[in-house]
C-alpha cells in the first residue's frame, strides 16, 4: 500500500459491526467495519482544496478520530488501496483526472491542550494553524505569532515544516505522533523527522501525522501578543494576494534569491493561461481568476521554471506538492 502525505463528514467509532455498499445512487457509499465511517466514491476534490481545483478521488474518507482513521487504513490495506493523506488542501495542486485509491482527509481531527506548567502545547493534526495562532495569543503564549497567516493544519504544516517571519515548525515542534502503515503509532522527534528548508522526511512517506507538541512561552501580556500577531496577519494582507484562490507561495526561495523577485524580475507579474495567472501583488502566488483548471497552473509553473532558468539559469523548485497525473507538456 503507498501513502502519499500532503488535507462524507461523519466518520467516528461505533459498537456496531458492519460493512455495507450502498449504490442507490450514482456514487457508492461504504460504512467502515466498526464504525460509522463513511467512504464515499467519487468525491470532487476541489471543494477540498485552496486552489478550488481539481478531479474526484476514487475514494473519499473524512475520520474525526483515531480509532476512525486506523479503520480507514485497515479498508485500504484489505482492498490494495494506494492511500492519500490531506489536511486542509492549502500546499496542494490535484490534477484534473483526480486521484486514484482512498483520499484521507484529517481536517476532521480536532482537539489541543495548553500545558501552563510545561508551556506545550499538543494539538491534533486537523487543527487549524491560523486558529491556534490566534487561540496563543489571547492566552499570553508567544511562539505561534508568526504563524497567523500560514494557512493550513497541523499535520500538513509538520510534514513541510511550514514557516514564514524567519520562523518555522522545526524550531518549535518537540515532537509528532505518526501512524504507520500498520495502524501502530509512533512518536518522533525532530531529528528524526530530518527538518530542513520546506521539507521533512515526512513528505512522500507511509507516515501520516496524528498529532504534535510545540513549545510555546506562556506568560506574556495577552495584549503583547495579540498586537504582535496582529502585525504579521496585516503584512500577509497588504503584500500577498487572499482576493482569489491560490496555494500560498508556488516555489521554495533559491537562496540568495527570493522566487518572487526573480519571477517579477523576468516580466511575469500577471502572465495568466486559462484561469491561472501569476498573482500582481506577489509573484511567487499564481490565483485562480476564475475557470482555471488544475491543467492551466501547472502549466504556468512550467512556464515559470522555463523562463526564468532561460533568464537566471536557476531552476525554481516547486513548494506546492501535485498529486495525480499531469501531463508533461503543455
Amino acid at each position: 500500500m503507498k501513502i502519499s502525505q500532503a488535507d462524507g463528514n461523519v466518520c467516528t467509532v461505533s459498537t456496531t459491526q458492519k460493512q455495507k455498499t450502498d449504490n442507490s445512487g450514482e456514487s457508492k457509499i461504504i460504512y467502515l467495519r466498526g464504525t460509522d465511517c463513511v467512504i464515499k466514491s467519487q468525491a470532487s476534490l476541489s471543494a477540498y482544496t485552496s486552489y478550488r481545483v481539481g478531479g474526484a478521488a476514487e475514494w473519499y474518507v473524512a475520520p474525526r478520530n483515531l480509532e476512525a482513521l486506523q479503520a480507514s487504513l485497515e479498508y485500504a490495506k484489505e482492498h490494495e488501496l494506494p492511500v492519500t493523506t490531506l489536511g486542509a488542501g492549502s500546499n496542494l495542486l490535484v490534477s484534473d483526472r483526480g486521484i486514484p485509491g482512498l483520499v484521507i482527509s484529517t481536517r476532521h481531527l480536532r482537539q489541543s491542550y495548553f500545558d501552563p506548567q510545561t508551556g506545550q502545547l499538543t494539538v491534533a493534526a486537523g487543527e487549524s494553524i491560523p486558529s491556534l495562532a490566534w487561540e496563543a495569543a489571547q492566552l499570553g503564549w508567544e511562539g505561534l505569532e508568526w504563524a497567523v497567516g500560514i494557512p493550513g493544519t497541523v499535520g500538513g504544516a509538520v510534514v513541510m515544516n511550514a514557516g514564514a517571519h524567519n520562523s518555522c515548525i522545526a524550531d518549535m515542534l518537540v515532537s509528532a505522533e505518526v501512524l504507520l502503515t500498520d495502524g501502530t503509532l509512533t512518536t518522533l522527534t525532530p531529528a528524526q523527522i530530518g527538518y530542513s528548508y520546506r521539507t521533512s522526511l515526512l513528505q512522500g512517506s507511509d507516515r501520516i501525522v496524528t498529532q504534535a507538541t510545540f513549545q510555546l512561552q506562556p506568560g506574556a501580556d495577552p495584549a503583547k501578543v495579540l498586537a504582535t500577531t496582529k502585525q504579521h496577519k496585516q503584512h500577509r494582507l497588504t503584500t500577498q494576494p487572499y482576493n482569489f484562490p491560490s496555494c500560498g507561495s508556488v516555489f521554495r526561495n533559491p537562496k540568495p534569491y527570493a522566487a518572487g523577485w526573480l519571477i517579477e524580475q523576468t516580466g511575469l507579474k500577471g502572465y495568466q493561461i486559462g484561469g491561472a495567472q501569476v498573482a500582481q501583488l506577489h509573484a511567487n502566488f499564481i490565483v485562480n481568476r476564475g475557470g482555471a483548471k488544475a491543467s492551466d497552473i501547472f502549466c504556468l509553473i512550467r512556464h515559470i521554471q522555463h523562463q526564468v532558468q532561460e533568464n537566471w539559469s536557476i531552476l525554481l523548485e516547486p513548494e506546492v506538492k501535485m498529486l495525480g497525473e499531469f501531463q508533461p507538456a503543455c
